[in-house]
C-alpha cells in the first residue's frame, strides 16, 4: 500500500488505472471495486469518504478501504463521482476496527460503516440542499455557484437530482462540494429531522456612527427623544464603540436590550430609521453547551488516593482494570486525575457514559476541569454538531471525549485510556439495528489494538467482569468508603403484602412509605420515588367482560398516558385515543390497572399536598434541555420529591435527597431472564446509593410481597460477593455466560406458521452438528408479535473451548440457507452475537 501511494506519479504517467475497494453503508456482505479517474489519481488514499453510484439510481457516500490495481472479474466498475474530503476522515484503525466488529458480531461491514459515521457525514441521493443564511461572502461564488445559490434561496430545500437538473450536468457533486467548503449550504437528510440552524437576533449600531463627532452629534439630537436615548446608551455600555469598533461588527444579542427595560418601540423606531442594524448569525449549538467555569482539579481523599496508585500499578501488568467501588465513593475524581495524567503524555482519552443525557452532572463536572479541550458526543445534539466531534477528534481540538456507546467509532488513533463508567449498565449494548455490538466489549478490543488501557469502573460490576478480575484476566482495584466516610444508607423493607392486609395502605403505598415522605418533607429534605414503568398505568381493563385494550400490532397490553388521554404500545409506537367505553362490550366501567410514574406522580399530589412533585422518565426529558432543566430545579430545592424510572439510578447526585422510596422491587427481580437477579441487584443498589450522599446517613425504603427473598437481604447488606457466589455457581451449572457466549437468533413473519416452521429448519441444522445441548428452542419470546410480525427465538451456547470463528461461519451459513429458501421467503432473521 505504502509503495503504491509513493508511485502514484508513475503509474499515472503509464496510463494504469487505479481501483478502489469502498464499503458502503448498506447491509450487503462484500466491498465494491471502482474506478479512479484519472483525475483524481494523484490524491487518492484509504480513509477518503467518496460519492458514488449504487445500484442503478442511488448515489451513496462510501469509504475507501483498499487501493489497488485489479478490476473486478465479476463485473464492469462503475466510476467514483466525487471525493469529498482532502484529508481522510477515516483512519486506518477504525477501518480494521469495522471489518473486526462486522465479522464478530455476525453482520456486515456496510450496516457497521452506517452506524459510525455521524449522518451528517454521509450524503446520498436523499440528501437534501439548503442556503445558509449565515453565508454573507458571495465574492467567493463562481458564476454557476452564484445561480444555484439564488435557485436554492427560491426554494427551501432542493435535492440534487433537482440541482443536477437545474445545472444542467451529470455530475452536481463537485459544485456542491465547493459549495460546502465555502459554508454556503448546509446539507441534511431528508429522511432525517431537517437540520435547522439556531439563529440568534442581534442588533449593532450603524457603521456610520462608529466616528467619535457623529456619534456625539447623534446623542445631541437624541436628547429630544428620552427613550431611545436611552436604547443608546444601553448598547454603548454593552458595546464600547469608540473605543473598540471591531465589537460593533458582531454587534448585541437583541435580548440583552430587551432584558435591559429599554423601550422597544423606541429600539424598532432606531431599527427603521437605520441607526440601528438588525442582522441574523448562526451559532454552534455544541460551543454553548461548553459553557463552564473554571474548577480546579479535585484534591484526592486518603482512599482515592490509594485507589489510584493501585490502578497505576495494576496498569504495568494488565491491560484492563476493573475498579468496584460503591456508590458515592468518588470515583469521577479519580477518573479526573487519570485523564489528566494521560493527556499531559499526549495521548488521547474516551470516557464512556451509559447515557449521556443521563449523566448531566458527570459532564458538567468535567467541562470545569477540561473547559473546551473536552468533546462531548451523544445523540442529542444534531448531526452537524456530531460532525464537528468527529472533525474536531481528527484534527487534534479534541484529545478528551466524553460519550455514548457510538462514541467508539470516533476517529481515535493515539489512544491511551478508555473509561467505561457503569460498565455494568445494558445501555452499553446495541439491539437494533445491527450491528448489534457491546461498547464495553468494543472498547476493550479498541485498547489492545491501539496499546492503550482500559478502566470499567462500577458500583455493582456484570458478572462477566467481576469473573475476569477473579480469575485474574483483569486487575481488580476496590474503593469499599464512601467519599467524606458518609455510610451507606439504611435500607428497610416494607411488607405490601401483610400491610395490605392490615388495611394499613392508601392506594398501593404503604402507609410508613408515605408518612416517612412526609417526615422528610417537614424536615425540608428531598425524596426519590422509583418505580421502573413510565405511563400512568400499564393497562386497562374492563370490569364487565375482562378486556384488556391491547395493541393490534404487538402483543401488549396498551399502556394508558393520563396527560394526553391515549393509549400507547411501548413497542411499535402505536397509539389511539382513550376511549370512554370498552371496545368489546360497551361497557363504561373501565378501570386502569398498576402503577406507572404518571400515577404515581397523581397519587402523592393528593396524599401530600403541600409537596412540589416532578417526575423524571422519557416522556418528560424528551427535549434536548429538559433534563438538565429538571435536574436544575431539583439541585435549586424547587421540587420535593422527584418520581422516575431508571432515569434516576444514573449518575445524579443530589445534596438533599436523604431518603429513596422503591415502590416496587418485586417486577425486576421475578422477570423471566437469566441475568434477573444480577439486573435487580443492580437497579435497586444504584437507585439507593442516591440516598444520603453528602455527610448524612439516608434511608431506603423498599415495598415487597416477600421480604424474605435472598437478594433483598444481599441488597440491604450491599453484599455484592454473595450475590457473585450464588449467580457464578448457578451460570456454571446452566452453562450461561461467562462460561459460554450465548448467539440468540430470531425469525420474524407476518405469517406464525411460516415464522415457526422456518425457526425449526433453522434449529433443526444446527442441532446436527452443534449439538442438542447447545442449540435451545425454537421457543416464542415473552411477547410473541411485534409490529405484526410473530417471533420465534433460537438460543446457542458456544463453550469457550470451541472454535469459535468455525462455529460463526456454520451458523451464518445456515441462516443465509434459509434467508434464500423459496419456502420461507419473506422470514426476517436477526443475529444477536452476547445477547442481553
Amino acid at each position: 500500500m505504502q509503495s503504491l501511494e509513493t508511485n502514484q506519479t508513475s503509474l499515472y504517467t503509464e496510463e494504469i488505472t487505479l481501483f478502489a475497494d469502498v464499503i458502503v453503508p448498506v447491509a450487503v456482505p462484500n466491498t465494491f471495486t471502482y474506478r479512479v479517474p484519472r483525475e483524481y489519481a494523484a490524491s487518492i488514499t484509504t480513509g477518503l469518504r467518496v460519492i458514488v453510484q449504487f445500484g442503478k439510481t442511488k448515489v451513496v457516500t462510501a469509504v475507501i478501504a483498499r487501493i489497488h490495481n485489479k478490476p473486478p472479474e465479476k463485473y464492469q466498475a462503475k466510476y467514483i463521482l466525487e471525493i469529498l474530503d482532502d484529508a481522510p476522515l477515516v483512519n486506518t484503525k477504525q477501518i480494521e476496527l469495522f471489518y473486526w466488529i462486522a465479522d464478530y458480531y455476525m453482520c456486515t461491514v456496510g450496516e457497521v460503516l452506517n452506524i459510525a459515521l455521524p449522518s451528517g457525514l454521509k450524503i446520498s441521493s436523499l440528501s437534501k440542499v439548503q442556503f445558509n443564511p449565515e453565508f454573507d461572502q458571495p465574492a467567493l461564488l463562481t458564476e454557476r455557484e452564484n445561480e444555484i445559490i439564488e435557485e436554492l434561496k427560491k426554494h427551501q430545500s432542493l435535492n440534487y437530482d433537482e440541482l443536477s437538473r437545474f445545472a444542467e450536468v451529470k455530475n452536481v457533486y463537485h459544485i456542491i462540494k465547493s459549495l460546502i467548503q465555502k459554508k454556503a449550504v448546509i446539507v441534511f437528510e431528508e429522511v432525517r429531522e431537517k437540520y435547522t440552524p439556531k439563529i440568534l437576533k442581534k442588533i449593532r449600531l450603524n457603521p456610520f456612527y462608529e466616528d467619535a463627532s457623529y456619534l456625539t452629534a447623534l446623542i445631541g439630537e437624541l436628547e429630544k427623544s428620552p427613550k431611545q436615548l436611552d436604547v443608546i446608551l444601553n448598547y454603548l455600555k454593552f458595546v464600547p464603540v469608540l473605543r473598540t469598533p471591531e465589537l460593533n461588527k458582531k454587534g448585541l444579542e437583541k435580548s440583552a436590550l430587551t432584558k435591559a427595560n429599554v423601550s422597544e418601540s423606541s429600539l424598532s423606531t432606531l431599527l427603521k430609521n437605520g441607526i440601528l442594524e438588525q442582522f441574523e448569525v448562526i451559532v454552534s449549538r455544541f460551543e454553548e453547551d461548553l459553557d463552564f467555569v473554571e474548577a480546579p482539579t479535585p484534591v484526592l481523599s486518603e482512599s482515592q488516593e490509594k485507589a489510584f496508585t493501585e490502578i497505576m500499578q495494576s496498569f504495568q501488568t494488565k491491560d484492563t482494570t476493573l475498579l468496584h467501588g460503591i456508590t458515592g465513593s468518588g470515583k469521577t475524581e479519580v477518573y479526573i486525575k487519570l485523564i489528566e495524567q494521560v493527556l499531559e503524555s499526549g495521548s488521547q482519552v474516551l470516557y464512556l457514559l451509559p447515557e449521556i443525557a443521563l449523566t448531566t452532572q458527570i459532564v458538567v463536572r468535567l467541562r470545569k476541569v477540561f473547559g473546551d479541550k473536552m468533546g462531548i458526543y451523544h445523540s442529542r445534539f444534531s448531526d452537524n454538531e456530531r460532525v464537528e466531534v468527529w472533525k474536531g477528534v481528527v484534527s487534534g481540538k479534541f484529545q478528551f471525549v466524553v460519550g455514548v456507546r457510538s462514541a467508539v467509532f470516533l476517529p481515535f488513533d493515539n489512544l491511551g485510556l478508555i473509561i467505561v463508567d457503569e460498565e455494568h449498565e445494558t445501555s452499553y449494548k446495541q439491539f437494533d439495528p445491527a450491528p448489534r455490538y457491546h461498547a464495553r466489549d468494543v472498547a476493550v478490543v479498541i485498547a489492545h489494538r491501539q496499546k492503550a488501557k482500559v478502566l470499567l469502573g462500577s458500583a455493582t460490576p456484570s458478572i462477566e467482569s467481576f469473573y475476569n478480575a477473579k480469575t485474574e484476566r483483569y486487575g481488580f482495584v476496590e474503593m469499599k468508603e464512601r467519599f467524606g466516610n458518609t455510610q451507606l444508607p439504611d435500607i428497610e423493607l416494607i411488607d405490601i403484602k401483610a400491610a395490605r392486609k392490615q388495611k394499613l395502605t392508601k392506594g398501593d403505598f404503604s402507609n410508613l412509605m408515605l408518612d416517612t415522605m412526609g417526615l422528610n418533607l417537614e424536615k425540608k429534605q428531598q425524596t426519590i420515588l422509583f418505580q421502573n414503568r413510565r405511563g400512568y398505568s400499564p393497562y386497562i381493563q374492563c370490569e364487565d367482560c375482562d378486556t384488556i385494550a391491547a395493541c393490534p400490532n404487538c402483543d401488549v397490553s396498551l399502556t394508558y398516558h393520563y396527560s394526553n388521554q391515549e393509549l400507547r404500545c411501548h413497542y411499535c409506537g402505536h397509539h389511539e385515543p382513550m376511549s370512554k367505553t370498552c371496545q368489546a362490550c360497551g361497557s363504561t366501567k373501565l378501570k386502569t390497572r398498576g402503577y406507572g410514574t404518571e400515577k404515581l406522580e397523581e397519587e402523592l399530589q393528593i396524599f401530600l399536598p403541600n409537596a412540589k412533585i416532578a417526575r423524571m422518565d422519557l416522556d418528560t426529558t424528551r427535549t434536548k434541555t429538559a433534563f438538565q432543566t429538571l435536574i436544575n430545579e431539583v439541585e435549586s430545592g424547587a421540587v420535593d420529591i422527584l418520581v422516575g424510572t431508571q432515569m434516576v439510578s444514573k449518575g445524579l447526585d443530589f445534596e438533599k435527597v436523604s431518603l429513596v422510596c422503591i415502590f416496587d422491587a418485586d417486577r425486576m427481580i421475578h422477570f423471566p431472564d437469566f441475568r434477573s437477579s444480577e439486573r435487580a441487584f443492580q437497579m435497586l443498589t444504584q437507585v439507593a446509593g442516591r440516598a444520603g450522599r453528602r455527610g448524612t446517613q439516608g434511608k431506603v425504603l423498599i415495598q415487597t410481597n416477600n421480604p424474605k427473598q435472598k437478594i433483598l437481604q444481599q441488597i440491604i447488606e450491599n453484599d455484592y460477593e454473595g450475590l457473585y457466589q450464588d449467580e457464578i455457581k448457578e451460570r456454571e451449572d446452566f452453562q450461561y455466560p461467562p462460561f459460554t457466549r450465548i448467539i440468540k437468533i430470531t425469525l420474524r413473519h407476518i405469517d406464525q406458521p411460516n415464522a415457526e416452521k422456518a425457526a425449526q429448519a433453522l434449529a433443526q441444522k444446527l442441532i446436527e452438528k452443534l449439538g442438542t445441548p447447545r442449540v435451545l428452542g425454537p421457543e416464542k419470546p415473552l411477547v410473541e408479535r411485534v409490529r405484526n410480525q410473530y417471533l420465534f427465538e433460537i438460543m446457542i451456547k458456544l463453550e469457550k473451548t470451541i472454535n469459535l470463528k468455525g462455529a460463526k461461519a456454520f451458523i451464518a451459513e445456515q441462516v443465509q440457507n434459509i434467508a434464500l429458501s423459496k419456502d420461507f421467503k419473506g422470514v426476517g432473521i436477526v443475529v444477536d452475537v452476547d445477547c442481553g
